[in-house]
């Protein structure tokens, strides 16, 4: 018996210090593709954040490798496993807007007049990220503006392929702006909200309703660091950042590949540009193009790209890129025009960066009130880092 015990002992401590070095191999190959650039205020927290991420990733990988669960469901369950207490200042319930679940925040004290309204679309890349997530984000947006907040649960890839996101967040504004006297919101004052994958999301519902009389017209679109196109993954900002945290270049791809096909099937060719043929790019030059970048967002290290081809089979993949509900920055003029005011929201060291730009320009070009916030020392995620007792970052704030 006493053998038995001691090989097993030795097994299990074999594993573990197998486990241990795999999980430290893989975030030593991440680290070596990383960079912290010395504008990010308080680097070391970052850097922390970035190996929480990564070794969360890599033991989801293990786990999926054994048969245990994929990694995709891990993650989210880590992301997600934290709940918070009652909030004294709010009244919160989960509810279906159109077979979509959403979470309400309204606001306890008693007003004499209507309230703001927000749809809330929380970001991920799509895949990831939950009304869990960002609840602290909410909670915190409905007690210090005063308003209805709508935090939208809309079914993420690679399980539910585009347009699933985009028609729970449109169905679930819809169904909202249609019972606004319930929750005792003014028509006058409906925003929709959302970072990263959910500024995608904000948008499309925004350019969707722009049109529509049947709705009350929206107040505003606020969008922090959006990702609004996919035609080209080279411009200046994808260069300078391809491997700063939170959001790595190639990530940015694989995500919206996800979203678009459920599969990250043809990710170099999207990278290196091939995917989208030299006409429709040339014709989409005049909204997503390095020129229409100011010329100080190109000072630190831009390298222009040679314009590459595709082939029929790839494009047949991809082409659905061109759609403005997927990429609105490639929207019609007629219908930008009609889009509300709006604020943008970005960051210098994302790759993120210059989609929000580009959006910034073709706004104003077509008369469309803009408020542009830049944060000189942000990343991609800053954020959700706002409500950290020991990780936040003064930007997040």
């Amino acid at each position: 018996m006493a053998v038995v015990l001691t090989v097993l002992v030795l097994f299990l401590a074999g594993f573990v210090a197998g486990f241990i070095l795999l999980v430290m191999g893989a975030i030593n190959f991440d680290f070596s593709n990383s960079e912290i650039p010395p504008g990010v205020n308080q680097p070391a927290k970052l850097r922390i954040i970035h190996i929480i991420l990564i070794s969360t990733a890599v033991v989801g990988k293990i786990l999926e490798n054994i048969g245990l669960c994929t990694q995709v469901s891990f993650v989210r369950y880590m992301q997600g496993r934290k709940t918070l207490g009652v909030d004294p200042k709010l009244f919160i319930k989960d509810l279906w807007f159109e077979k979509v679940p959403v979470r309400i925040y309204q606001p306890k004290a008693p007003t004499a007049s209507q309230r703001r309204g927000v749809m809330f679309f929380h970001g991920g890349g799509w895949v990831f990220g939950s009304i869990e997530t960002h609840e602290k984000l909410c909670r915190t947006i409905a007690r210090e503006s005063d308003s209805v907040v709508v935090s939208v649960g809309y079914r993420l890839a690679p399980e539910h392929k585009y347009p699933a996101a985009y028609e729970d967040c449109l169905n679930a504004t819809q169904h909202f702006l249609q019972h606004l006297e319930h929750y005792g919101v003014d028509p006058a004052r409906v925003t929709v909200c959302g970072d990263s994958a959910g500024g995608n999301l904000a948008a499309a519902v925004s350019q969707t309703l722009a049109g529509r009389s049947d709705f009350p017209k929206l107040r505003a679109q606020i969008l922090l660091y959006p990702t609004l196109q996919a035609l080209d993954f080279n411009l200046p900002s994808y260069q300078q950042n391809q491997g700063v945290p939170l959001l790595f270049r190639e990530r940015a791809a694989f995500y919206v590949l996800q979203y678009l096909n459920g599969n990250a099937t043809n990710l170099e060719e999207v990278l290196e540009g091939s995917h989208i043929p030299i006409d429709i790019k040339l014709n989409y030059q005049k909204w997503v193009s390095p020129d229409n970048i100011p010329v100080k967002f190109k000072l630190r290290g831009y390298k222009p790209r040679v314009l590459l081809d595709c082939t029929t089979e790839v494009f047949e993949k991809v082409k659905r890129f061109c759609e403005p509900s997927l990429c609105p920055l490639l929207a019609a003029d007629s219908v930008v025009q009609q889009l509300p005011e709006s604020f943008i929201l970005t960051c210098e060291y994302d790759v993120l960066r210059d989609d929000g730009l580009l959006y910034k320009k073709r706004l104003e070009d077509n008369g469309v009130r803009v408020t542009w916030y830049h944060l000189e020392d942000g990343f991609h995620g800053i954020i959700n880092s706002f409500h950290s007792d020991w990780l936040s970052f003064p930007s997040g704030k």
